[in-house]
């Protein structure tokens, strides 16, 4: 298990206990690998989550955001009776919870599936109020000059 040593963090930022901590916490975690997802960076504030749904319909699935913790959960509804018999049952349809920690300003825009993926378009939506501005700096004037005499 590798150790990251974040002790040079601690002295130059403040404020940042939550990420070191989520970082500890991330590599002590070993995640699920079911199922299978991919998250895709589209423009500088768009992102998609494509996870691997098949067996999944849209009905089986939920999409949860609260606070800046998405969470994407599929249960399969009731089966119908069984006609055949198995020989090999290969495709996974076990219910599945899968959580995605979103940055501040990151929005949930739409969600839909294809072709057995289930894409989940991302958007990061700065407000006004927190983008970064310039400040013109106004009053300072270069120093007048009352009198100029040669030098000899």
């Amino acid at each position: 298990m590798t150790m990251f040593d974040l002790t040079p963090l601690y002295r130059s930022t403040v404020g940042f206990d939550r990420l070191a901590r989520m970082l500890n916490e991330a590599s002590a975690f070993e995640a699920p690998t079911y199922p299978p997802y991919n998250i895709e960076k589209l423009s500088d504030d768009e992102y998609r989550i494509t996870m691997a749904v098949a067996g999944f319909a849209p009905e089986d699935i939920t999409i949860e955001v609260k606070g800046n913790a998405l969470t994407v959960s599929a249960k399969k509804t009731e089966k119908q009776e069984q006609t055949s018999e198995f020989l090999h049952q290969g495709i996974a349809s076990r219910a599945f919870e899968r959580r995605f920690q979103l940055a501040d300003h990151v929005l949930v825009q739409s969600a839909g599936m294809e072709n057995g993926l289930l894409h989940v378009a991302l958007k990061r939506e700065v407000p006004e109020a927190l983008k970064p501005r310039t400040i013109p700096v106004n009053g300072v004037e270069a120093p007048k000059v009352i009198e100029a005499r040669k030098a000899a």
